[in-house]
């Protein structure tokens, strides 16, 4: 980056210099003076390096990074929690080489983890996660969407924690990578489309800056605004998440899989996981409910 020098030399006089001299402000100016480099570093990235320094930091597998191009600032924005130390970061820098000043790094209090944990809402054999939004296929067949993660490994669902309520059974699974999955219902329970009252219509990316409500079973009804979007998420132990929407809402464990919307009825997400809690509040992720519903042939009702 370079730095503008705010006085000409040749404003600075004689006497000044010596004043300079005799009070150790030469040292203080010879810092801000830019290295004989700074010109050949560029201002601006093309996109091709953009993508490279976004995979580096695939490859250097920090757990508890989370990251995104940003095209307004033309860089990548490396989010990282409280376990990631300066060494690991220097160890992203070193990975995008010679494009390491296409990184800006930022800091987020907590630890970026899956929001999962025992509970209440839907339940599979030893966790609590929470319903997304309510789907249905061409034949009228109806589904729940949730995260992932909740579905990896899971077989039949319930909606009690004694367990002996079955809703469903799931029918699709996809993480890491992706972290959607859907369950077919078998119950006799209540399906409405709607999340907290309001009438989900309709599905769609959000933009950055947009207001969004997340629904979790842990918390309820928080929200906040939509930050980055394509972010990808190391949350550790191989579990890599990419094309992930950004957002300043609140989650805790437990919330994982529940809705991310607008008040227009818009479906928006599917709550992957983040930092933080909504006492201090964070930084947290969601699945695009667009890609679950592609994938799995199905709509929101």
């Amino acid at each position: 980056m370079r730095i503008k020098r705010t006085t000409p030399r040749s404003g600075i006089s004689r006497r000044t210099r010596l004043i300079a001299v005799s009070t150790g402000l030469v040292a203080a100016a010879a810092i801000a003076v830019p290295h004989a480099n700074a010109a050949d570093t560029p201002s601006t990235f093309s996109a091709a390096e953009l993508k490279s320094v976004n995979g580096s930091v695939l490859k250097a597998d920090v757990p508890g990074t989370a990251w995104a191009v940003d095209s307004k600032t033309n860089r990548v924005v490396v989010t990282a929690d409280s376990t990631v130390s300066q060494a690991e970061i220097a160890k992203i820098k070193e990975q995008a080489g010679a494009n390491a000043d296409a990184l800006t790094i930022k800091r987020t209090p907590g630890t970026f983890q899956k929001f999962i944990q025992g509970g209440d809402a839907i339940y599979a054999s030893s966790w609590r996660c929470s319903l997304g939004f309510n789907v249905q296929d061409s034949s009228g067949n109806q589904y729940f969407l949730t995260a992932g993660h909740c579905t990896d490994g899971a077989g039949t669902w319930y909606s009690n924690s004694g367990r002996t309520t079955v809703i469903g059974s799931t029918a699709g699974s996809s993480f890491p990578g992706n972290d959607y999955g859907i369950v077919r219902y078998s119950g006799s329970v209540s399906r409405p489309g709607t999340a907290n009252g309001v009438d989900i219509t309709r599905a769609a990316t959000p933009s950055v800056g947009t207001t969004v409500i997340r629904d979790g079973s842990t918390t309820g009804t928080h929200s906040g605004r939509v930050t980055a979007l394509n972010v990808s998420v190391n949350y550790g132990g191989g579990d890599v998440v990419g094309g992930l929407i950004q957002t300043t809402v609140c989650a805790e464990p437990g919330d994982s899989g529940g809705s991310l919307y607008g008040s227009n009825g818009t479906a928006y997400g599917l709550t992957s996981g983040g930092s933080g809690n909504c006492s201090s509040g964070g930084t947290t992720f969601f699945q695009p409910v667009t890609e679950a519903l592609s994938a799995y042939g199905v709509s929101v009702y």
